[in-house]
């Protein structure tokens, strides 16, 4: 419980910075100084080479970090178990009072599996958020179509295909 209670002051920070971007220049000005000759001049250069580039170097980052800020041999015990559970609750389809039983179970095991998987989140939740502001002054700055996409859209498609493909390769459960 207490890493919930954790979990859920950090989201309450985060949120609360994303709020005050405009809010305290200092928030915006600090995250664009840092992020404007760095990211920005890749962005610059090839906009869609640049966010496929820049969300693969932090699809990967936060895949090192899932990886070695978990247990993964937990992870993976709950998540065999889970399957397990799957399988017999199909089985059980014509006995509700079983079914319920192992719905029960199933959320058991994902809530144990909650704490684990979370922690990486708590360090990442900030940068994140500031990284997310940053995108959208620079799409808002340079407003572009990556193929079919609108900026922020392309960042988001872009991480979820690094993040299966790494979590593949890295064997991250």
């Amino acid at each position: 419980m207490k890493g919930m209670t954790i979990m859920f002051v950090v989201m309450i920070l985060s949120l609360g910075i994303a709020s005050l971007w405009s809010s305290i220049p200092a928030i915006k000005d600090g995250v664009h100084s840092a992020l404007d000759p760095t990211l920005g001049i890749l962005m610059n250069w090839n906009v869609t080479l640049g966010l496929i580039i820049i969300t693969g170097v932090l699809t990967f980052l936060m895949t090192l970090l899932q990886k070695y800020a978990t247990d993964q041999n937990l992870l993976k015990e709950i998540k065999d178990e889970q399957k397990i559970v799957q399988q017999e609750m199909k089985t059980y389809k014509e006995h509700p009072e079983k079914k319920m039983e192992l719905s029960k179970k199933s959320m058991e095991l994902m809530m144990k599996s909650m704490p684990i998987t979370m922690r990486p989140v708590l360090y990442t939740m900030v940068p994140f958020i500031l990284l997310i502001r940053w995108f959208g002054d620079y799409f808002i700055a340079n407003p572009v179509r990556i193929w079919f996409l609108s900026g922020i859209w392309a960042y988001i498609v872009f991480s979820i295909m690094w993040s299966m493909i790494l979590r593949k390769v890295m064997k991250v459960h």
